[in-house]
């Protein structure tokens, strides 16, 4: 039928290993870039020469001058095209008045990561505290130009309705157990186990409601890191 539509389609793996961007969606269950695939050591040098040559102000000339190497030797080297010698990362490294090891830097595959064991959440003490509220911070983001915090937020029995969080960001809820009426802006939503609410966090919003104790949630706050 004309105009019909339909969604994406997985294919067998018994056609061949190739797969669309789609289907490879659907395989990591999210639609977020693929990261840059691993370099080769030689790259990761180059990569890492390139990088340090830029933050002396050097240009390929003056660098290789320094090292005795070539320009066009040096290109090769920032290019990953050819595996330099130890004598030339030790030209490398003294005329960048650094150590071998630091040329290696790049390889060495480091990512942000924060584990925190159950019930060992940090006790975060907010406006709503006051109010009955409980956050645990579930984790952090270590470095980056984004900043992320995961809470566990527990209502309790003497807890108030508080409607008057803004903050920079987006936030993400998920509820856990409970029932709540939860504010955005002009409107409410009745939240119940299972049910996710994603907003832009600048607009005033909370909790306006507690119906059903206990009440917990998972809250993400996603904001934009200051520099």
């Amino acid at each position: 039928m004309a105009g019909k539509t339909t969604g994406p389609k997985l294919v067998s793996a018994a056609r061949g290993p190739a797969r669309s961007e789609a289907q490879a969606d659907l395989l990591t269950g999210s639609q977020a870039p693929a990261g840059a695939p691993a370099r080769t050591l030689e790259e990761a040098i180059g990569a890492e020469v390139r990088r340090l040559r830029k933050a002396h102000d050097l240009t390929v000339a003056e660098l290789g001058a320094a090292a005795g190497l070539s320009s066009g030797m040096l290109s090769k080297i920032e290019n990953g095209a050819i595996s330099p010698s130890l004598a030339t990362l030790a030209a490398l490294a003294k005329a960048l008045n650094i150590s071998i090891s630091q040329l290696f830097a790049e390889n060495e595959e480091q990512r942000d990561c924060s584990f925190v064991k159950a019930g060992t959440g940090v006790r975060i003490e907010r406006r709503g505290t006051k109010a009955g509220h409980m956050y645990d911070l579930l984790g952090h983001s270590l470095a980056g130009d984004i900043a992320v915090e995961p809470y566990l937020i527990t209502l309790k029995a003497d807890a108030a309705p508080y409607t008057q969080f803004r903050h920079a960001g987006v936030e993400f809820l998920y509820m856990l157990t409970g029932k709540v009426r939860y504010r955005h802006a002009d409107r409410t939503y009745l939240m119940e186990p299972g049910d996710a609410l994603f907003f832009d966090a600048a607009a005033r919003h909370g909790p306006e409601e507690l119906i059903e104790a206990p009440m917990t949630y998972l809250s993400i706050i996603i904001y934009p890191r200051r520099t």
